[in-house]
Formats: C-alpha cells, structure tokens, sequence
C-alpha cells in the first residue's frame, strides 16, 4: 500500500503570492496559492461550511491584499455584520526582513443555529468590511471601510479600493478542499488580483466618496478604459483549475492569460500561517485588571485561562501572577 503524503509539500509554488505587472496595459497584480495557510487556520475550528468557505476568502485576499505592503507592516482585515456570521478577522504580518516569510492568521465568530445552506455570503447581514493598516510605533494607523455589498467579499474588497482607494481592482478566487491520489485532502486556495498603476502611492487616504458606491469601472476612461476591459475579459477565461490545481505554475498562469499584455513577474512572496499569541501578551492584556476583576475570572480549579481565537493556543495562569495587584512573579 502506498503510503499518504501530507498536505503541503506537494507543490513548490504553494503558500506564495507572485506579483506581476502588465507592461501593455499598466496593470499589476498579484498570483496567490494557499495551501498549508489554509489548512493552518481552518484546522484550529470546526466551522460550517459556509464559514469555512467565507474565512478562506477572506484569507485570499489578505494574501494579495499584504503583498503590497511595507516589511514589518501589519495589515487587517475585518467583516462586522449582523448576521450569522458576526465577524471575520484577518491578520497579515509582513516580512521583517526580504526573504522571510510572512505570516497570514484568521477566524471568524458566528452563530451556529443561524448558518443556513446556500451562498456563504447570504450568512453576512448589514455591515461592513474593513481594511486596517498599521505601520509600525509611533505612526498612526490607517482604516477605511465599505458597506457589505455585492454578493461576496471580494466584491466588497473590490468596492473598498473604488470607493477609499480611487484604484480599480479585480479579485478572481477559486478555494476549497483538495484531494489526489496517495494524498491526505486538504484545503486549496488560488486567485489572481488585478490593480490599475496608481496615480498616486497606494494607501494614501482620499475620503470614502459620496452617494453610490464606486466600481473599478467609474474610475477609468479611454484607453485606460480600454485596457482594463481588455484584460478583465482575458481574466474571465480563467479556470477553477488553473487556479489551484497542481500543474499550473503561477508563471505558466500569467503566460496563459496576459501572454499579450507583456507581463513581468517579481520575486515571489513566501506565507504561511503564524499566529503573535504568547503568555506574555495574554498577561499584559489582563494587566488593566484588579485582583478582585481577577477572581471573577478564575475557574473553579484556581486558574484564569485564556484561549487564542486564532491558534487555538490555551493559556493557564496562576491568578495570583496576573493583573496589576499580582502578588506573585509570572510563572
């Protein structure tokens, strides 16, 4: 009997965001494959379907929405709504040198009894989405946000860059589980991102807009116009398999769509999934308490724990090392 292979180590372009440009048409954009992201942050919980299919999105596009930013940046993505699914958040940590990889974490909190079969998106209710980006100590953080609108979240994310951005942007994403022979099935995740060259650096703040909300297509005119269509109809041919199956590569990807559009690749950029939990953090986040907020929280065998909502890490402290009355040092 031939023995399983574990998930992840089957292709070398997996886990990788490509950035691109398209010389002919002042595009850019970005290739992204997720695998062992993927498996990484939907292995902690035990989630729906529906919900499994919405926080998959949602970590697709941190990975191409990430790429763009600076090393050591941290960029959020975040849905609130009203609906079954009440929050998805999504953290992508940058690099803190070239050549490191970043590292991409995510998780979603939801009703259970209300998550109803059909479109994951139907389990998002009024709301919005919203992209953070913080730069780093001493700087100030960036935030915009759109309304929950469009039938998805790329659509969304694709609004926020109209709307908060003034760059038009498309998201073509295929996702879900994955299995071959003498392998263990797991979850894959491919997509390509397409951005008009800005005219001005990304990210700069510039108002959230008035009235309708802006799509890519409002922001262009002539050829600019022109262009973009151009190469939103070649995306349109893509393939579910094209995009996440394993034969492939994110270049042989690009020649196949845009072979006309003279695209010039970059050096990939390596993820995978990483969380920033650790004792010390949960201990400084109990640091505001009083011993007696302390005692509320210990269990009835004398502990305070904590859980990490995205690593699943468990945490279990001594009550008497934590808050700003401890009377013990830390264990």
């Amino acid at each position: 009997m031939s023995k399983q292979q574990p998930p992840g180590t089957q292709i070398a372009w997996d886990d990788s965001v490509l950035p691109f440009q398209l010389d002919a048409s002042d595009i850019r954009g970005r290739v992204a494959r997720l695998d062992g992201v993927l498996d990484g942050i939907l292995g902690q919980h035990d989630y729906p379907p529906q919900v499994e299919a919405l926080v998959a999105e949602m970590a697709l596009l941190t990975a191409m929405i990430g790429q763009t930013v600076k090393l050591r940046w941290k960029l959020s993505l975040q849905v609130q709504s009203k609906g079954a699914v009440r929050m998805i958040a999504t953290d992508y940590y940058a690099p803190e040198e070239e050549g490191r990889s970043a590292r991409i974490r995510a998780y979603a909190s939801y009703d259970r009894d209300r998550v109803t079969d059909g479109d994951p998106f139907e389990q998002v209710g009024d709301g919005y989405f919203a992209i953070m980006i913080d730069q780093g100590e001493g700087m100030k953080p960036y935030q915009g946000i759109t309304p929950l609108a469009g039938g998805s979240l790329s659509a969304c994310a694709e609004a926020y860059f109209a709307q908060s951005e003034q760059l038009p942007t498309r998201f073509q994403l295929s996702f879900g589980r994955s299995s071959g022979l003498d392998e263990v099935e797991h979850w894959r995740g491919g997509g390509v991102m397409l951005q008009h060259m800005p005219k001005a650096s990304p990210f700069a703040a510039s108002g959230q807009g008035t009235g309708e909300i802006l799509r890519a297509g409002d922001l262009v005119d002539g050829d600019e116009k022109e262009n973009w269509n151009r190469v939103n109809i070649l995306l349109d041919t893509v393939e579910d398999l094209e995009l996440i199956g394993p034969s492939v590569p994110p270049t042989d990807l690009l020649l196949r769509l845009f072979h006309e559009e003279q695209p010039r690749v970059y050096d990939a950029q390596a993820v995978r999934f990483g969380c920033t939990c650790s004792e010390d953090r949960v201990r400084q986040s109990l640091s505001i308490y009083s011993a007696s907020d302390i005692e509320k929280m210990t269990t009835d065998e004398g502990r305070v724990t904590a859980d990490c909502q995205f690593c699943g890490a468990h945490y279990d402290l001594d009550p008497a090392t934590v808050g700003f009355e401890a009377t013990s040092p830390g264990e």
